[in-house]
């Protein structure tokens, strides 16, 4: 039902060398503490704004024109960070490459039980409902339901550490070598620090992602409602990205939260013919809640204006 690629940047970033990992693994393992040291930076580390460019506090950033592939700001593009649940839009592709989006699939007891023992983010899915496949990626896109990815994570492995292994795979089919999946939602599992990426990998993966029409239309949506059926109860569901509906043009993508994390966000605007795509990494470390959303706000406004 995706209906696959539909354009294409033709982005290519020239000059900088990120630093290659050797951790683009196939199988899902403990993390080796030594290799998390990296991002044990103090949450108050001071950070001096990209010059010229926006005047924002985060560790990391771009932001990219796509008509022209232009770079048109960044801070430390290729700085591995976690990202919270912006990793759900590597798992929203894979299923949106799998396809079968009418599939049925019954909410388990043990996704529940996942959203509550770990306080994940949660659609509010109730046990023993049924939905499709499409109705979980709205549900796991829209308000972030670690639930939802528990469940499609489970059934397109088949299996969530089978599912993990095909993510891993994916990012190294696309060239994110500063990015590394241990989990399917971003949830710090099994440490902090464990599934990271970069803020110019997330640029090509948030690409890759809003090439599917479906994507798009769900990430775009300020709120998704599914009326009830004797198969499930009805929901609302509100898009944790708050520049949808509020910031002229913003048409998605994702947010991120954890506590290494920070507040993330990827995010894409058009105006006049021109489409903007940027992501802010740990915006803020006063952990203001709408930090990103802040943030993204200040970076397309100073792209705009200055493009």
């Amino acid at each position: 039902m995706a209906d696959g690629p539909g354009r294409w940047s033709g982005r290519f970033i020239a000059g900088g060398v990120a630093i290659a990992l050797a951790l683009v693994a196939l199988t899902v393992l403990p993390a080796d503490p030594a290799l998390a040291q990296w991002a044990r930076e103090p949450a108050d580390v001071a950070v001096v704004p990209a010059v010229p460019g926006p005047n924002v506090k985060v560790l990391a950033g771009e932001l990219i024109d796509l008509n022209t592939g232009q770079e048109l700001w960044a801070q430390d593009p290729f700085r591995r960070r976690p990202m919270g649940s912006i990793t759900k839009v590597m798992t929203a592709l894979l299923v949106l490459q799998a396809g079968d989006l009418n599939r049925k699939i019954k909410v388990s007891e043990a996704a529940v039980r996942y959203v509550a023992k770990d306080g994940a983010s949660s659609a509010g899915l109730v046990a023993g409902n049924v939905l499709t496949t499409r109705q979980l990626l709205e549900a796991m896109l829209v308000p972030s339901g670690c639930d939802a990815a528990f469940l499609l994570a489970t059934a397109y492995g088949p299996g969530r550490p089978a599912f993990i292994r095909k993510m891993n795979a994916e990012a190294e089919t696309l060239g994110l070598k500063g990015t590394h999946f241990t989990s399917f939602d971003g949830m710090p599992y099994p440490t902090e620090y464990s599934t990271y990426s970069t803020a110019a990998d997330l640029i090509k993966l948030g690409e890759q992602a809003m090439r599917y029409k479906l994507f798009r239309e769900i990430v775009g949506q300020r709120k998704h409602y599914i009326a009830a059926t004797s198969q499930h109860i009805a929901y609302l569901w509100m898009n944790t990205n708050k520049l949808i509906g509020t910031y002229r043009g913003a048409f998605g993508i994702k947010t991120g939260d954890t506590n290494a994390a920070g507040n993330c966000l990827v995010f894409e605007a058009r105006r006049d013919g021109v489409t903007l795509i940027g992501v802010v990494l740990h915006a803020d470390p006063n952990a203001n809640p709408n930090a990103a959303i802040d943030a993204a706000r200040t970076v397309l406004n100073w792209g705009f204006s200055n493009n």
